[in-house]
């Protein structure tokens, strides 16, 4: 699927960042240019706010710690919605599994791994809920392959500070989008 623009002119979000190659980002739980499960819908839409599965195979060699990221640009908010970052994920981790990202579900993310507070504030997964009258939003999961080990940031810090202190480590991304809409759980 080309990620260059996706339906009603929702943009790339890494259009205007340094263009990296890609790997390999496949899910037993979304799918690319499909629509979410109701699953990872919000449980206030209708889902059960589970992280999906991720798995990621064909980054570079010199790849030395990933970061995931789950982020909405068609949110009506003037800048997105992050519902989900990782970092310092260790190189030698390649998958998440279902539901990493529940607030509980520590032991599912490799030892050293901080989950970010999402757009509510939560260091955990946010479901998809997208506003009625809003149309289709696309959720980008995206895995990045870094060339530094360990980022040092502050827990608390948002997504968007993430993004800014990773920019000149990333090797390569892998990304998956998918789409979700008001009522899409049901």
């Amino acid at each position: 699927m080309a990620h260059e623009t996706l339906g009603r002119g929702a943009l790339n979000p890494y259009a205007g960042m340094r263009q990296v190659p890609s790997f390999t980002l496949v899910s037993n739980d979304v799918q690319d240019g499909e629509p979410l499960p109701s699953e990872v819908y919000a449980e206030y839409a209708g889902g059960a706010n589970q992280s999906p599965h991720l798995h990621w195979v064909g980054f570079p060699a010199e790849t030395k710690s990933f970061v995931v990221t789950a982020f909405d640009p068609d949110a009506p908010t003037g800048s997105g919605f992050w519902h989900w970052a990782v970092a310092n994920i260790p190189a030698s981790v390649t998958e998440l599994s279902t539901g990493a990202g529940a607030a509980n579900a520590s032991e599912l993310l490799p030892e050293g791994a901080i989950t970010m507070p999402n757009e509510m504030r939560e260091p955990a997964f946010t479901g998809a809920g997208p506003p009625e009258h809003t149309g289709v939003h696309h959720y980008w999961f995206v895995v990045h392959a870094l060339d530094v080990a360990h980022i040092d940031i502050d827990p608390q810090a948002t997504p968007a500070v993430l993004g800014f202190m990773m920019r000149d480590a990333v090797l390569a991304r892998a990304i998956i989008v998918s789409t979700g809409e008001f009522g899409g759980a049901a």
